[in-house]
């Protein structure tokens, strides 16, 4: 792979005093922001407790339950931290007539998330994760999904659901777990809605597609290992390029055609990929206990500025700072305002 990154602007993103009052004088603006989420949802479950000693029949640790948690994941969770942070969160995804479904339910109307926009397939599980947790670490964990792209007619009737929203909506985010609401038809359709109405489209996508699988959005978020898998690049033709980093993106943002690339890199923090500017934007040190959601924080964060009117750089400030607070918890649990005042003013 050829250098080219020559040819392109790099600057280095500072967030200094000034730039954190300025974020905090601005979050009054992301109230009653509308954002739609298309994607897939999910249930989380986390049963917790002390391992004291191992099963006498067979080799393994005996969990004793203290606690037991049931919270919304996926593209759930999203849509929970932009209500979180206090704008409207539309959600157009799917669910089974199930248990999990029901409880699912039971926690958008608790976390003020409308249930009306999703579609129920007779056919399909909800999606459920359950987490085994010592302490701070998993033990295993237990998946129940179905991982197919969805039937013609309920795929149908998300994107009569996503026709009738997208106008109404101040910006629009696909959220692809690999779960089979996001299909590339789905995509191109969305993009075209978004299009016709003007609406910006922000993707977080999933690492097993080609980056041409998601043609015709604006901005797409992955992280670097995702970012070389979307790419079509090889790690290892990768390991001793200096600047691979800006390779990746820049072949990323040719290969999908988005006008603007945010390559999440945990605790180097971002870089930004614009059409003739390349941006770092930097992170802060903190103690970390669990990553799990922490990129749906990021996600949310980052629709929520860009509809509330800060820049795409402005955006990412705003969006590693709740992504600081989300990261020192335990799970998927939403980053709230007051928390994030208290954040950004402690740095």
């Amino acid at each position: 792979m050829k250098n080219q990154t020559t040819q392109y602007q790099i600057h280095q993103s500072q967030v200094g005093d000034l730039e954190k009052e300025f974020l905090i004088k601005h979050l009054p603006r992301l109230v009653g922001r509308k954002v739609l989420i298309i994607g897939d949802i999910g249930l989380d479950e986390y049963i917790m407790g002390q391992v004291q000693r191992i099963s006498p029949e067979a080799p393994v640790p005996i969990l004793e339950v203290e606690q037991t948690d049931q919270r919304m994941g996926l593209a759930a969770n999203v849509a929970q931290n932009v209500v979180s942070l206090g704008g409207t969160a539309w959600l157009i995804s799917v669910a089974g007539d199930d248990h999990g479904g029901q409880i699912l339910k039971d926690l958008f109307a608790k976390n003020n998330v409308p249930w009306d926009e999703i579609v129920i397939d007779h056919e399909r599980p909800t999606t459920r994760k359950t987490r085994v947790m010592a302490q701070h670490h998993h033990l295993v964990r237990i998946d129940h999904e179905m991982k197919k792209y969805l039937r013609d007619d309920i795929e149908q009737k998300v994107l009569t659901q996503a026709a009738r929203l997208i106008p109404l909506a101040d910006i629009v985010i696909l959220q692809d777990y690999a779960k089979g609401v996001v299909s590339e038809e789905l995509v191109k359709r969305i993009s075209e809605l978004c299009t016709k109405a003007q609406k910006k489209l922000l993707v977080d996508p999933h690492r097993d597609n080609p980056g041409s699988f998601y043609k015709g959005v604006d901005c797409i978020k992955p992280n670097y290992q995702e970012a070389v898998a979307l790419a079509g690049l090889d790690f290892n033709n990768l390991r001793d390029i200096p600047d691979k980093v800006y390779q990746v993106g820049r072949a990323l943002q040719e290969k999908t055609g988005a006008h603007e690339v945010v390559l999440t890199r945990g605790k180097d923090g971002m870089t930004i990929f614009l059409k003739d500017q390349i941006v770092e934007v930097p992170t802060y040190a903190r103690k970390v206990f669990d990553v799990t959601g922490a990129g749906d924080t990021v996600i949310a964060a980052l629709a929520l500025g860009l509809a509330s009117g800060l820049t795409l750089v402005e955006s990412c400030w705003l969006a590693n700072f709740a992504a600081g607070v989300v990261v020192g918890k335990i799970g998927c649990v939403p980053c709230e305002v007051p928390e994030l005042i208290e954040y950004i003013s402690s740095l």
